[in-house]
């Protein structure tokens, strides 16, 4: 099953480039050339990984992340000129997976792609999670129990979503509170 990078930067050729190489090596690669437009395409369905620059029209990169951040666990990678400590800390406090600094090799950044996907394994919007009766549908993000779907609000769902995925393990108020 083919990847899917939704890269986000308003470098149109950096993009073109980067679309070019990921393709290359086996992934599927979207687009979006601002914030507002990012934040649209993050929330579609298919997504494995965002490639997020932090300076942007319409929106910057910070606030799409802080926005993502709310009701997805979609692994971010930031991408961004910007290179001071200060940024890096703020972007991986705010939920960033990893972050790069341009110019970039495109090779680096391909294997760090690769890294945060086997850490959070593969496509982490997709897939069925079976306890019991309950079935917690990440693609819809639906629940039902007894084969009864079940209501709940974004936040329920992204807080059993996190609980599910560590069942057996104590999970932190902090890891709650960004999931």
């Amino acid at each position: 099953m083919q990847n899917t990078i939704l890269l986000a930067d308003d470098d149109v050729e950096l993009s073109a480039l980067l679309r070019e190489y990921f393709e290359s090596e086996g992934f599927e690669v979207r687009l979006a050339h601002d914030g507002a437009a990012a934040l649209g395409a993050a929330r579609e369905p298919g997504l494995d990984l965002v490639v997020l620059d932090v300076m942007m029209p319409e929106m910057s990169g910070m606030d799409v992340l802080k926005e993502l951040r709310r009701d997805s666990r979609l692994p971010v990678i930031m991408l961004t000129a910007r290179g001071d400590d200060m940024d890096r800390i703020l972007g991986l406090e705010l939920g960033a997976d990893d972050y790069v600094p341009k110019p970039c090799n495109p090779r680096e950044l391909l294997a760090r792609i690769r890294a945060v996907m086997r850490r959070v394994g593969g496509a982490p919007e997709s897939g069925t999670i079976r306890v019991d009766d309950l079935e917690l549908i990440q693609g819809s993000r639906s629940l039902t129990k007894s084969g009864e779907a079940v209501d709940l609000t974004s936040t329920e769902f992204s807080l059993l979503l996190e609980l599910l995925q560590h069942r057996g393990e104590v999970v932190s108020k902090r890891d709650l509170y960004v999931s």
